[in-house]
């Protein structure tokens, strides 16, 4: 069993920045990939980064190429997501979500541990 936790999220000004860091606890992270999911009110959730174990391979939804960051140390049991240039439309509710098989899908059935939540508000 794997839990997550992230932390990071709070109230930023439109253009700011956040960084968002999961930890595991439970058991070390052995090859799972990390992924980084967010849920606006009223909305589904969708995929937002996600990374391989290595590091080597990333994931991002067209909304975030080119703004958020990705990066994991599997030393710590930690992953972040560095959020640049926020915009109203990333408010939302950010999880982690661990996948055993490894692979860095966008789809929120491929992971299989998921953390509470961390609130991300950007203000315009």
């Amino acid at each position: 069993q794997v839990h997550l936790v992230e932390s990071g999220g709070g109230l930023v000004q439109d253009g700011g920045s956040l960084r968002l860091s999961c930890a595991a606890s439970g058991r070390t992270f052995s090859s799972e990939a990390m992924g980084w999911f967010r849920q606006a009110p009223g909305k589904e959730r969708e995929f937002v980064a996600a990374i391989t174990y290595s590091g080597r391979y990333r994931n991002y939804a067209d909304s975030a190429k080119g703004r958020f960051t990705t990066s994991r140390d599997n030393a710590k049991n930690t992953v972040d997501l560095q959020m640049n240039s926020l915009k109203s439309e990333d408010t939302a509710v950010y999880y982690c979500a661990a996948a055993r098989s490894g692979l860095i899908g966008s789809s929120p059935r491929g992971y299989d541990y998921w953390g509470q939540g961390t609130q991300v508000t950007v203000s315009s």
